[in-house]
């Protein structure tokens, strides 16, 4: 069982994906409001194992090479995108390393346009 953040940019239904671990959200630390490395810091200072995201650009904003945190950025934050096929991000928080990046791709969803039938 690992101790696991998630950042507010990964949808709430994630928590449910994630049970057999600790997971808190962002939100419920009243960390929503902190930025990127800001967060970080409080992240691992907080004891957290691993932090979830869904924001692609962490990786070329922060040094993370600096962190003993364990970080997973998913591909989306599109909920119903995730719940087609959730045993990934599952899979790459139980597998996450320390101070390594776990990249858990998804494919884009449509974008619809005009009226549907």
């Amino acid at each position: 069982m690992r101790r696991v953040l998630l950042d507010h940019s990964v949808p709430r239904p994630v928590v449910r994906i994630l049970s057999a671990h600790v997971v808190v959200r962002a939100y419920e630390r009243g960390w929503q409001a902190l930025k990127n490395g800001e967060l970080l810091a409080a992240v691992e200072g907080a004891g957290f194992e691993v932090f979830v995201t869904a924001d692609q650009n962490l990786r070329y904003q922060q040094n993370l090479q600096a962190t003993r945190l364990a970080i997973v950025v998913i591909g989306t934050n599109i909920w119903p995108v995730i719940a087609a096929d959730p045993l990934p991000i599952a899979r790459a928080v139980a597998s996450a390393q320390p101070g390594a990046v776990a990249v858990v791709p998804y494919p884009k969803a449509p974008r619809l346009r005009g009226p549907q039938p």
